[in-house]
């Protein structure tokens, strides 16, 4: 066998969860497609000094990891809107676009690929309150908390990998968990419905939307739902504040948006299309509404058609 089909045969199967990896770690699933690739680079490269003493794949999330690290520590956090102050009461003003902000992104879960065994295994850590709580962790943090509490690593383990004692893997674990325990949204701690009832929710959510039915949208969100724009910085809590801007902005005709169903983050999703002035459907924005027993209690939309590609969606539709 030649020494690239070795290499391929060996470490080809761990692609999609070092994706999955590498999004929890930086919040951007093009960052992290990029990230991969500088791990299959450096993996090929030092390939011929690979002597087997720990499994192929801990050797990959070893590169993976520190490739991230280094990403990190360039980059810096990717946020969302309500990590970089309060909300606004002035549903009436301009929205305030940040390009300049490296944005969190969502994750099309498609890109994990179709084996159920695999999806299950990767999409543990992908809920994008959760991604988004962890971009107020340091780089090292974060990389210890994924590696002991999504990957399930001993302490040993992630020590080896990431060159730091066992005491300091413990002691940053700790530390990790109690920021990020501040850091995650209230509704994160709420009980979910079961499985159909949050389809009917969603459901619901998406015809009324498409309907501009304000009454009916109302009575699904809950009394202090939040509502967030990247890359604007704008944001907005409580449901009559969210109404009254949803009315004013985007609830203004009947048939004006159209909602097509996607799977981002381990959740449903909506790719959103707005009619355009001949009639068609253009890109418009990914949502990502959290759904909780007692109603919606976040939604996230990424005002970004650029989005659209990552999900397999053409950027134009036509809904007859």
């Amino acid at each position: 066998m030649a020494v690239s089909e070795d290499f391929a045969s060996l470490t080809g199967q761990y692609r999609r969860e070092l994706l999955a990896h590498c999004y929890r770690m930086v919040g951007s699933a093009e960052e992290a497609e990029d990230l991969v690739q500088e791990t299959y680079l450096r993996a090929w490269r030092s390939f011929g000094a690979f002597e087997g003493r720990s499994s192929v794949r801990t050797w990959l999330y070893r590169i993976a990891t520190n490739v991230c690290l280094t990403a990190i520590e360039r980059r810096g956090r990717r946020p969302l809107p309500s990590g970089l102050g309060g909300p606004m009461d002035d549903y009436e003003a301009p929205l305030a676009p940040a390009p300049e902000v490296p944005w969190l992104q969502p994750f099309p879960d498609a890109l994990l690929g179709g084996d159920p065994a695999a999806v299950a295994a990767s999409r543990a850590g992908i809920r994008l309150a959760w991604v988004a709580a962890l971009q107020h962790l340091s780089a090292r943090q974060r990389a210890v908390l994924v590696l002991r509490d999504v990957l399930e690593l001993s302490a040993a383990e992630a020590a080896d990998l990431l060159g730091m004692t066992t005491t300091a893997v413990n002691s940053g674990l700790r530390r990790a968990r109690a920021d990020l325990a501040q850091a995650l949204p209230a509704e994160e701690r709420l009980a979910e419905p079961s499985d159909a009832g949050r389809r009917a929710m969603l459901d619901r959510f998406a015809a009324a939307f498409e309907a501009a039915d304000v009454t009916t949208l109302a009575g699904l969100l809950r009394e202090d739902v939040e509502l967030e724009m990247p890359p604007t910085r704008t944001w907005f809590a409580g449901r009559a504040t969210v109404m009254a801007f949803w009315t004013l902005r985007a609830l203004t005709a009947p048939g004006r948006f159209r909602l097509v169903s996607v799977m981002a983050n381990g959740q449903r999703a909506f790719a959103v299309y707005q009619r355009d002035h001949g009639g068609g459907y253009q890109a418009y924005a990914i949502t990502v509404p959290t759904v909780t027993a007692t109603g919606i209690a976040r939604i996230v939309t990424f005002l970004d058609p650029g989005l659209f590609g990552m999900f397999g969606l053409p950027r134009e539709q036509d809904f007859g």
